[in-house]
Order: C-alpha cells, then sequence, then structure tokens
C-alpha cells in the first residue's frame, strides 16, 4: 500500500511541483490550499506525512501544528517556510513538527527528509527490540529506567509522557551512557538523515523539550547533559 503525503500550501506552483516529484517517487497526495482544509484533510484521512507551509490562509501552520497534536497525532509533520527567523522554527519546533525547511529548497534535500520521516515511523514498531548490544528488556540507569517491550520511561519509578521522538532521543542516548554525541549525529541515528549536513536546531529543541519532563531541573539537568562544543550525553544518576 502507497504512502500518502498531505502538502498543505497556497501557493499553487509549489504545490504542482511538490506533487509531480512525490508521485515520481511512488507517494500518493493530497492537497489543500488553506489551513482549515488541511488540518480537516489531516484528521480524516491519516496521511503519512504532512508538508506543511507557515504562512497561509484561514489558519496559519502554527495553528494547525498544535491543533493536530492536540487531537493526538503523531503524524511526522515537515514544515515549509519561507521565513528565516529564528524564532518561527524553533516554535514550529515547539509546537509539535518534526523539522523543517526554508524556501527556497532543493528537491533532492526534501525528498530525503520526506523519506527519512517516513522510515522512522515505519521502524517504530520494532523500536523494542534492543539494539545491538542490548540485551535486557529493561535499561536501567539509577532513577531512570526504559521499558524496550513498551517504549516507555520511568523516572522514580513513574512513566514519563514523551513523544516517539523525545523516547527514541533518550534511548539512543542512555543506551550508551557517558558517550557524547554530537548534533549531526544525533540527526542520522535519531532523526535517520543519512550523512545530515544543515541546520541542527531541532536537535536542540527536542533536547530542551525532554529536559523539560525528564529533568528535577532543566536549568541544571543531570540526565541529559551538555559536552560544550561537542554535543550531548546521558549521565545516569544513582537511585
Amino acid at each position: 500500500m502507497g504512502k500518502t503525503i498531505l502538502i498543505v500550501e497556497d501557493e499553487q506552483n509549489i504545490v504542482d511541483i511538490l506533487s509531480f516529484n512525490l508521485s515520481r517517487e511512488g507517494y500518493d497526495t493530497l492537497e489543500a490550499y488553506d489551513g482549515r482544509t488541511g488540518l480537516q484533510l489531516a484528521l480524516e484521512q491519516n496521511p503519512d506525512l504532512i508538508l506543511l507551509d507557515l504562512m497561509l490562509p484561514e489558519m496559519n501552520g502554527f495553528d494547525v501544528c498544535r491543533k493536530l497534536r492536540e487531537a493526538g497525532s503523531a503524524v511526522p509533520i515537515l514544515m515549509l517556510t519561507a521565513r528565516e527567523e529564528e524564532t518561527d522554527k524553533v516554535l514550529g519546533l515547539e509546537l509539535g513538527a518534526d523539522d523543517y525547511i526554508t524556501k527556497p529548497f532543493a528537491m533532492r534535500e526534501l525528498m530525503a527528509r520526506v523519506k527519512a520521516n517516513i522510515r522512522r515511523v515505519d521502524m517504530a514498531p520494532a523500536q523494542s527490540a534492543p539494539p545491538a548490544g542490548e540485551t535486557e528488556k529493561r535499561l536501567e540507569l539509577g532513577r531512570v529506567s526504559i521499558d524496550l517491550d513498551g517504549a516507555t520511561v520511568f523516572k522514580d519509578g513513574k512513566p514519563l509522557e514523551l513523544t516517539q521522538r523525545e523516547y527514541e532521543l533518550i534511548r539512543f542516548l542512555a543506551s550508551q551512557p557517558g558517550k557524547v554525541f554530537s548534533r549531526e549525529a544525533l540527526m542520522e541515528h535519531v532523526w535517520n538523515y543519512e550523512g545530515y549536513v544543515g541546520d541542527v536546531r531541532a536537535v536542540d529543541v527536542a533536547v530542551r523539550r525532554l529536559r523539560e519532563k525528564l529533568e528535577d531541573d532543566p536549568a541544571a539537568p543531570k540526565f541529559i547533559l551538555t559536552k560544550r562544543g561537542m554535543g550531548y550525553l546521558f549521565g545516569s544518576q544513582p537511585g
């Protein structure tokens, strides 16, 4: 069964280009030219991925993203934006978008991101299988433990409400405690972007959101640590 991509974009020429190239790669497409219609189609048709412009008639992309996440949808959302402002990109990520790409974009890069996000979702059912080197079905890391079968993270015995991305991030870091991973490496291993070169702010936003749910004091983290100039690592605390 083919994968379906919902394109929510008000510029006809961009929709036509995206639809043509996605179809050529074997994807089915749905199109919406305003945010309200895009939200309705997303909820009714349950696409495999959404390409979502930020500046839309009726309802902007930020509100579409927020309402989808509030409705419990975990569909990957790739924002399309002509804006260069950092605050816009970070806000979109904070609202639950998976990544963004700035117009004008190279079609090859966009397709790579589409494939990576869909592949990540397809791999999710297999995430309960321990990666190489993990033989236990539960990682015990002091005050934090990870149930690999149930894809659930516990802190002090209480389950945390994490998004799929947040779970994948902490699981990857915790599987090799003390090892530092650069943002580019995390983009490759957690976001599935092979040979990633480009903006890595999505990693920083994901780490910040994860810390807000995991740490006693997010401003003084003890679990997800920063190695200045290098990247992030997991440091387990004694029980």
